[in-house]
């Protein structure tokens, strides 16, 4: 089982932090943020992952490397301009293979249990079952929600049906949910994602641990503070 990395945002909220250092290397508990995700994947298994990058991409390959350091192998998807969520992963799916992957944004924080998502993660068929989403409460800064959690474990476009929550950015997907969306091509997720839940091809579960947006100087700082109490490598 195979994990992504996305890294290709501009980070512009944090400039000019992010004039000279791509968003998923600033430093967050001694660490580049990116590597934590690394770090949390290769525990949970995950010995492939992939990073796509755009902004300052030579930089985040010049601090990874291959990922022996990490006990993994790392592969990168270089686009020269940012594609959306959707593009990117579209564009890096023959480093991703044809079975089912996690994606995880580069700019969360999080304490999510990957090795738990495993059984989940293999159960998607990619045509009943395309897409499993973690989501969380809603934080002050998006307070309406992305989508709706239903009782049978389904997921509604409409944030306003069943409980409305905010996606995590971490989601599992089978590559057939990206099959027509054309590589190098800007694309977002969600108009994807609300098609499928329309078929009631897309479920979901709520995470009621850590998770930040690491969006801002200010959860940056928030998020350099939790991560230092965290074991280091």
């Amino acid at each position: 089982m195979k994990a992504m990395i996305l890294a290709a945002g501009r980070g512009q909220r944090m400039r000019p932090l992010t004039d000279h250092t791509p968003k998923p290397l600033l430093d967050v508990g001694g660490q580049p943020l990116i590597v934590w995700h690394i770090r949390h994947l290769a525990a949970a298994g995950f010995s492939d992952i992939v990073i796509n990058h755009a902004w300052l991409g030579d930089r985040i390959e010049a601090t990874l490397g291959d990922g022996s350091r990490y006990g993994v192998r790392l592969a990168y998807s270089r686009e020269k301009s940012a594609l959306e969520t959707a593009g990117g992963i579209a564009t890096a799916l023959p480093l991703l293979g044809d079975a089912p992957f996690v994606v995880v944004n580069g700019d969360v924080l999080t304490d999510v249990d990957f090795a738990s998502l495993r059984p989940t993660l293999a159960a998607l068929d990619g045509e009943r079952h395309l897409a499993h989403l973690l989501l969380v409460a809603n934080p002050p800064h998006h307070p309406g929600g992305d989508f709706g959690l239903l009782p049978d474990g389904k997921l509604a476009g409409n944030a306003s049906d069943g409980i409305g929550l905010t996606f995590s950015g971490i989601g599992l997907y089978h590559p057939a949910l990206f099959a027509g969306i054309p590589a190098h091509q800007p694309a977002k997720l969600a108009p994807l994602l609300r098609a499928a839940m329309a078929h009631g091809q897309v479920s979901g579960a709520r995470h009621d641990g850590l998770w930040l947006d690491v969006g801002t100087p200010e959860r940056l700082a928030e998020a350099d503070a939790i991560a230092k109490g965290w074991p280091q490598a």
